[in-house]
């Protein structure tokens, strides 16, 4: 799937990609979406918290002659947002996309989350997206229009236990929406990928071999995904291909969110 051979379906445009690196050794989600869009022809802009995670995926890039640089921002910062967008603009002259990937969980009901936590969720992954959405959706208007692509979770789907991130990633979905239509007619087009239990470096801590393979018993296609399959509906979303497709929840699952609660 990561090695098929690319065909230039983002030549010419600029993505931002914001968790481009993955917060342990391998490939999460940010990191593949960066080298599929990278791959694909697009100059990456790799922002990230921690600036070695980036500079990790931007080797990776620049090993396979792809063109990337990378912004350490704290995207729940206005401030740190602005400077990201400002910096993609002083490197490339434009944005085209924007692939809001940060997300951070908890487990617990709303009797047991703290309000900390609570309030981190939804700073990261439903904050981040506001802030990196209001400075960018004007860029990318600016340049005749483009995608933005927000990431969701099964969770907001098919709840398991993690209350505040299934709320957060439930408001990832409604603001996709919401966002859709507000800058339809700008020609920016909004969608939203929601992923199953797809394995990446975040999910593999404290992962057992016994759960790891449940979760893959648990899926209709009998398979595990992985941040690949994430990515590849990234680049769809990101280019032309999906030219009348906006305000989508674009399941990537395997089926799991359509099987029984006994699966």
């Amino acid at each position: 799937m990561a090695t098929d051979a690319p065909q230039g379906r983002l030549s010419g445009l600029v993505a931002i990609v914001t968790g481009a690196g993955s917060s342990g050794p391998g490939i999460g989600n940010g990191r593949a979406t960066a080298i599929l869009f990278a791959r694909e022809g697009a100059r990456v802009v790799l922002v990230d918290r921690v600036a070695e995670r980036a500079e990790e995926t931007l080797d990776l890039i620049r090993q396979e002659g792809g063109e990337a640089r990378v912004v350490a921002a704290d995207v729940t910062s206005d401030s740190d947002c602005a400077r990201a967008l400002d910096q993609a603009l002083a490197s490339y002259g434009r944005v085209d996309i924007l692939d809001n990937n940060v997300g951070i969980g908890v487990a617990g009901s709303v009797v047991q989350v703290s309000e900390a936590d609570w309030d981190r969720v939804m700073a990261t992954n439903v904050k981040s997206i506001m802030l990196m959405s209001k400075h960018v959706v004007p860029a990318v208007a600016r340049g005749g229009g483009g995608s933005i692509i927000n990431i969701s979770s099964t969770s907001a789907l098919r709840p398991r236990g993690l209350t505040a991130y299934s709320a957060s990633k439930g408001a990832v979905i409604a603001l996709t929406r919401a966002m859709a239509v507000d800058h339809a007619a700008e020609s920016v087009r909004v969608n939203c990928i929601v992923p199953g239990p797809v394995y990446t470096p975040m999910v593999s801590r404290g992962m057992t071999p016994q759960r790891r393979a449940a979760r893959v018993a648990a899926v209709p296609l009998r398979s595990e995904g992985t941040a690949w399959d994430v990515a590849w509906a990234a680049v769809y979303l990101a280019s032309k291909e999906s030219r009348w497709v906006t305000g989508i929840s674009l399941v990537v699952d395997g089926g799991l969110s359509l099987s029984g609660p006994n699966r």
